[in-house]
């Protein structure tokens, strides 16, 4: 089983390299950016493991099922 902290890890260390790439830019809006970036694949790998089941998808993910619906939705993966 992965870390949680290897997932840490992946994504200071990106957004070091981001922020390193703007060069001196003001950024706008990394939280949203970032939650973006990974809510989408969260999704999409939980509800793969979860054969589709979304019931057992929300489980995993520790949500209610309405709102995995509603991100499922808000990311269009049907």
């Amino acid at each position: 089983m992965k870390n949680t902290n290897d997932i840490s890890a992946c994504i200071r260390s990106m957004l070091e390299n981001y922020f390193h790439d703007l060069e001196g830019e003001m950024p706008n809006d990394i939280y949203d950016m970032v939650i973006k970036s990974v809510e989408r694949p969260m999704l999409e790998v939980t509800l793969r493991q979860a054969g589709g089941n979304q019931t057992l998808a929300a489980g995993m993910l520790g949500i209610n099922r309405n709102t995995l619906r509603k991100k499922i939705s808000e990311h269009r993966l049907l």
